[in-house]
């Protein structure tokens, strides 16, 4: 996907980049791939690839949850990595006020540097295990939206995230091939932690690469024993 064709495939989806916005998607790029040499953020690192499936790919949960792209709504993104999908997100829409959750120091330092070099404002980045920080009355129940990428299955993905969110926020799950066993295999884990599957979305990527949407909303509130400590999600999956 070159630049032009990132550019106007957003465009057939209503979404519409201004120079100065398409300017930080080029230089987040460049400090991905700099920084990629000493620091391993991501094995797509092919400036096509980075695109499509970092860039791109971010942007498709505004595809069919489009009050992301509206007003002032706050998002956590859990296991962040390299900033995917909360930093293109923010680049679309920069009225969006986002929290980035990661384990790994050096993944966080370069998330601090994206956020100093793009000058993006209302960026909280956070340092620590989601199972920690869920417990954390700052940070716990206080989203609109929380999601993840490329973090857990959906059984587990949900003792990560929905947490963090309100009655009435939303958890977004991004998903591939893989997506619908895996919510079959969540919905105990949903229901235990407030979340009640509303809609899901299938489309496929410019390469014909399979991905979905599913937009949980949070209905209830998460009893206080979730998230249970660091590890016990991943080992003992609520099932």
């Amino acid at each position: 996907m070159t630049n032009e064709d990132f550019m106007n495939a957003l465009k057939q989806a209503g979404m519409t980049l201004t120079d100065a916005q398409l300017a930080q998607f080029e230089q987040y790029y460049e400090l991905l791939v700099t920084t990629n040499a000493s620091v391993n953020l991501t094995a797509i690192t092919e400036k096509s690839e980075v695109y499509l499936k970092h860039f791109y790919d971010s942007l498709t949960v505004a595809f069919y949850e489009k009050n992301l792209q509206d007003g002032e709504h706050s998002l956590i993104d859990i296991g962040t990595g390299a900033g995917f999908p909360a930093i293109p997100l923010k680049i679309a829409f920069p009225n969006l006020k986002i929290t980035l959750v990661d384990a790994l120091q050096k993944r966080v330092k370069f998330l601090q540097t994206v956020v100093d070099e793009l000058k993006l404002s209302d960026v909280t980045i956070v340092h620590g295990r989601a199972e920690d920080i869920g417990q954390n009355p700052t940070f716990r129940e206080q989203f609109d939206y929380a999601t993840a990428r490329a973090v857990a299955r959906t059984s587990v993905l949900a003792e990560y995230t929905l947490p963090f969110v309100h009655i009435g926020g939303e958890f977004l799950v991004m998903k591939g091939a893989a997506a619908q066993q895996e919510l079959a295999d969540g919905q105990k884990a949903l229901q235990t932690l407030g979340g009640k599957l509303r809609d899901e979305y299938a489309f496929e990527l410019p390469n014909g690469d399979s991905r979905f949407i599913q937009i949980v909303d949070k209905v209830t509130k998460t009893p206080k024993k979730y998230p249970r400590q660091a590890g016990t999600p991943s080992k003992k999956p609520i099932a």
